[in-house]
């Protein structure tokens, strides 16, 4: 037994341990105490350092630890690397201030946890950029509008690209683009910015015949010609000096030939940028250096020189390279701005410290109603399962730590959103436990012993449960795939739930209950039940019940189209941002009380303040036309607070036309999966069945959503996916008991298969759908704003997915065919096997 076992003993203690100590530490550390900590190496001279750098914050002429520590050092040229020999940086680097900053940024990042929240629960930084005024006669409106569009997909490309998880990118008035960024210090990366802005525009330029890199600006530059410097390194000392270039004015070529830039590693172990070009370019690049062989080719991108190597020969191979004294972020940006040229010049005017998004009410009750739907699973298995029940404890315990290791591996960012994505996790990982003890439950009533009740329970479970979870998975594929932002953030927390649930039940449940009950250490588990067998004729009623839903699908819609554009909040229709100065500060949860009593309906308060410093501002989000109403309501109800208006602007949509037609897509992506798979592993009538009633679902609870008066907003499309999932799950619980019952009873009508097997899962069905409404319910109960929202959608998800697995799906399938089962046994998957039986005349 433990033979038999100890693989699955030593990959679980092994992932736990690695799950456990990838989330450490759980908060972020003061800067100042780490590195003095991390020190190996002159530990008290870096204490002095740390001192001073310490005293310019006080003095206000640094902003953090970080930053003065990075302004002393460039100051005296200190290199900082002598205090942490022990971090490895790259040999060929010898730029003192390049070293400074790779290690500083590496220190900065170790000091953090590595589970950071999102905008919501923590904050962030916001900036905003500018596009310069349009040339009166030239364009118009929408030419502008388009450009800020396009310019907003580009940085939402670069952000993505550089890890930063659920940013919010939007339109701003006329001609600027709001960014906020969740738990990035601005401060401490501040090319981060940089990087985001930049247009990108891209030039090869000959440098002047008969000279190079000259350590003087020349006197005299010859027309047609500018000069140009790079910084370079003195590999003996170190130190920077700039090398100055005559460079042509006129490029030869441009960067609009270049397909695709990556950062690469030289044969020397330095960093580089490669280019590709497209055909037009090939030629370009070929011609150009045929051309000038002998002479060197200046590489300039938005007006700075990066490199002035010389043409030795003909590069006909359609490819170059970006040489030059590049750490590997460098390399990743300029690589990342060069795939996503901005054509669009922005400037910074705006920086700012965001506070969180939601009260510190709202985040503890989205805590602590987490935990209330944990308990009250666990709780509940306890009660119906016993000593079983106890297991699926511990694999609930393993499956969130397996969860929270790995979104801290991937760096993700923890949202409230996603916070009720695990607690549906949670809700949804214990019906896999609930299929397996159902299915032991038969096998003791069969008379089976219990150590083979155990295997055989599990053995008859475990394609239920790889066909729910895999398709689940697919259905996240398409969210990470087709959506951005918190539907791309939602997909990665769920797909995150079904591989560890999957992992946690499968493997290290099974291996507890086996050594348990081999042992002897479990010798029986009481089984209770919420309900015993019902058996009527589901055939009978699934006419009335598939009129009947669809009529409620029906009313939904009329009332989406009815409501129109109303059904969408901020996320999708933009507004109006206000901001308001104040002498005493309200809680947010109260503004949004304000707000919902004065009838304003979606607001998003946030606390701003300078970087740097300066004086705190109230800047609230309301629908448009809306914050006029809202600023009086907040006055009358705290009148001493001292509230004054300022400025008040038009905010776009965080979520784009292009967008929401992706997660329309997404929708019909996930049914078109769904009919495919089902079709694939059962039969094309159950894949007809699980799409209607996937299909059901959805719009049902959209439906139903909006005549309730909730609003759309970007986590409510990753949410109706999910329910997708959901749905197919307790789909597939009774397709394959459907697919059983076909070949245990041979000789009984598809009506009477349908009957039997609905009647033998409805108990269970109740049971698993029991545990993930206690889990939703919880949130809905106890928590508010979004987490409010987002269970509701949830809570009628899963009713619809329970009603419809019973009386939409199974019916659609048994309609397909006809009622009869012959159109069914055409599929080599649940035809029956038909043996002989009898005994020989030696036994008579």
């Amino acid at each position: 037994m433990l033979r038999r076992n100890l693989w699955k003993l030593i990959l679980s203690f092994a992932i736990v341990l690695w799950a456990v100590f990838t989330t450490l530490p759980l908060k972020d550390r003061d800067f100042g105490q780490y590195i003095r900590s991390e020190s190996s190496a002159k530990e008290a001279d870096l204490a002095k350092l740390i001192t001073r750098a310490e005293e310019r914050v006080k003095a206000g002429r640094a902003t953090s630890v970080y930053v003065g520590l990075k302004q002393i050092a460039f100051e005296e040229q200190i290199d900082l690397t002598q205090f942490f020999p022990h971090v490895r940086l790259e040999s060929t680097l010898k730029n003192v201030n390049k070293r400074n900053e790779i290690l500083l940024a590496h220190l900065s990042k170790e000091a953090k946890s590595p589970l950071q929240l999102g905008l919501d629960l923590k904050g962030g930084v916001a900036v905003t950029l500018e596009a310069p005024p349009k040339p009166a006669g030239q364009g118009n409106d929408y030419e502008r509008q388009q450009q800020l569009s396009k310019a907003i997909e580009i940085i939402g490309n670069r952000i993505n690209s550089m890890g930063v998880v659920e940013p919010i990118i939007r339109p701003v008035g006329d001609n600027r683009i709001e960014i906020q960024l969740p738990g990035l210090n601005v401060r401490e990366n501040p090319d981060v910015i940089d990087s985001v802005k930049k247009p990108a525009q891209l030039a090869f330029r000959i440098v002047m015949e008969n000279t190079s890199a000259m350590v003087e600006p020349p006197q005299s530059v010859p027309p047609g010609y500018e000069v140009l410097s790079i910084d370079e390194d003195d590999r003996q000392t170190g130190r920077s000096y700039t090398a100055y270039y005559l460079v042509k004015r006129i490029p030869e070529m441009t960067g609009n030939t270049v397909s695709s830039a990556q950062a690469t590693v030289d044969q020397f172990g330095g960093y580089q940028v490669h280019l590709s070009f497209n055909p037009e370019g090939s030629d370009k690049f070929a011609a150009v250096t045929t051309e000038n062989k002998g002479r060197m080719l200046g590489i300039v991108l938005d007006g700075k020189l990066y490199s002035a190597p010389r043409i030795n020969d003909a590069i006909t191979g359609g490819s170059a390279q970006i040489t030059g004294h590049f750490t590997a972020r460098e390399a990743e940006q300029l690589a990342n701005v060069l795939n996503n040229p901005l054509d669009l010049p922005l400037e910074v005017k705006e920086q700012l410290e965001v506070g969180p998004s939601l009260a510190e009410d709202a985040i503890s009750s989205g805590v602590k109603s987490s935990i209330i739907g944990a308990v009250l699973v666990a709780a509940f298995m306890i009660t119906f399962y016993s000593t079983g029940g106890f297991v699926a404890v511990i694999m609930l315990a393993v499956n969130i730590i397996i969860i929270m290791g790995t979104m801290a591996s991937l760096g993700a960012t923890l949202t409230l959103p996603g916070l009720a994505g695990i607690v549906l996790t949670i809700g949804m990982a214990v019906d896999a436990n609930i299929l397996i003890f159902e299915r032991m439950r038969e096998e003791i009533a069969a008379g089976k012993s219990f150590v083979t009740s155990n295997q055989s329970g599990f053995l008859k479970a475990l394609t239920t449960i790889l066909d729910a979870h895999l398709v689940q998975l697919l259905i996240c594929a398409v969210m990470i795939w087709l959506g951005t932002g918190p539907i791309k953030g939602f997909g990665v927390t769920l797909a995150i739930g079904v591989i560890s649930t999957l992992f946690s039940v499968l493997i290290t449940g099974h291996m507890l209950m086996d050594m348990l009950v081999e042992s002897g250490w479990i010798k029986k588990i009481t089984m209770r039940r919420m309900i015993s067998d019902v058996h009527v004729d589901w055939v009978k009623y699934g006419k009335l019940s598939f009129i009947g839903g669809w009529i409620i699908v029906a009313i939904g819609l009329g009332v989406v189209i009815y409501k129109g554009d109303g059904i969408y909040g901020i996320d999708f229709a933009g507004g109006d941002m206000v901001t308001i100065t104040f002498k005493d500060k309200i809680d947010t949860g109260k503004i949004r009380e304000v707000a919902t009593a004065a009838g304003i309906g979606e607001v998003n308060p946030t606390y701003v303040q300078a970087l740097g410093g300066g004086q705190q501002q109230l800047k609230v989000e309301t629908g448009y036309g809306k914050s006029d109403a809202l600023f009086d309501a907040l006055v009358k109800a705290y009148p001493n607070s001292g509230l004054v208006k300022g400025g008040k602007t038009q905010i776009g949509a965080t979520i784009g036309s292009e967008i929401k037609w992706n997660a329309i897509l997404s929708i019909g992506v996930s049914m078109l999966i769904i009919l495919v798979y089902i079709a694939f592993r059962f039969e094309f009538g159950f894949g007809i069945g699980a799409m209607f009633s996937s299909l059901h679902d959805i719009l049902m609870t959209i439906g139903l959503f909006v005549i309730f008066g909730h609003h759309f907003s970007a986590p409510m499309v990753a949410a109706i996916l999910a329910i997708a999932g959901y749905s197919i799950n307790e789909t597939v619980v009774v397709f394959d008991r459907i697919r059983e019952e076909l070949k245990l009873n041979p000789t009984g009508s598809l009506r009477e298969v349908v009957n039997n097997a609905i009647s033998k899962v409805f108990a269970r069905t109740i049971m698993t759908s029991t545990t993930t409404l206690l889990a939703a319910g919880s949130l809905y109960v106890f928590g508010g704003g979004v987490l409010k929202e987002i269970s509701f959608m949830f809570l009628v998800g899963i009713v619809t997915s329970t009603f419809s697995a019973i009386f939409i799906s199974s019916q659609v399938f048994y309609w397909w065919h006809k009622g009869e089962r012959k159109h069914v046994e055409a599929h080599q998957d649940v035809a029956p096997k038909y043996e002989w039986t009898g005994s020989s005349r030696a036994s008579e």
